[in-house]
């Protein structure tokens, strides 16, 4: 089987920190640009950040740009998402997605995973 599972969400205070993992099995992923896309209750799924299958590239959020930082390391089939200075609009389920391009930052990627969830709150 072909799955990505999210992991690392929880409950962190307004100004914490949290890293999430996204981690590759079936496939690898040296191949594949990667995804980070967040969805609020009652919201639209919003794209959060991207990176090329190098990590050369990357792309941002206005409402996360200076916060969040994406990287890979292709060794451990794994992609990560560094999250800092934690706002309550931040809380979400954070999914992270893959398509066998060398840089994609849209919405079209084949593989999804299951998400998990953030929650930043007093």
């Amino acid at each position: 089987q072909l799955q990505l599972v999210e992991s690392g969400g929880g409950l962190v205070q307004p100004g914490g920190s949290l890293k999430l993992s996204c981690a590759a099995s079936g496939f690898t992923l040296d191949y594949y640009s990667v995804g980070w896309f967040r969805q609020a209750p009652g919201k639209e799924r919003e794209g959060v950040s991207c990176i090329s299958s190098s990590g050369g590239n990357t792309n941002y959020a206005d409402s996360v740009k200076g916060r969040f930082t994406i990287s890979r390391d292709n060794a451990k089939n794994t992609v990560y998402l560094q999250m800092n200075s934690l706002k309550p609009e931040d809380t979400a389920v954070y999914y992270c997605a893959a398509v066998q391009l060398s840089y994609h930052c849209g919405n079209e990627y084949d593989y999804w995973g299951q998400g998990t969830q953030v929650t930043v709150s007093s």
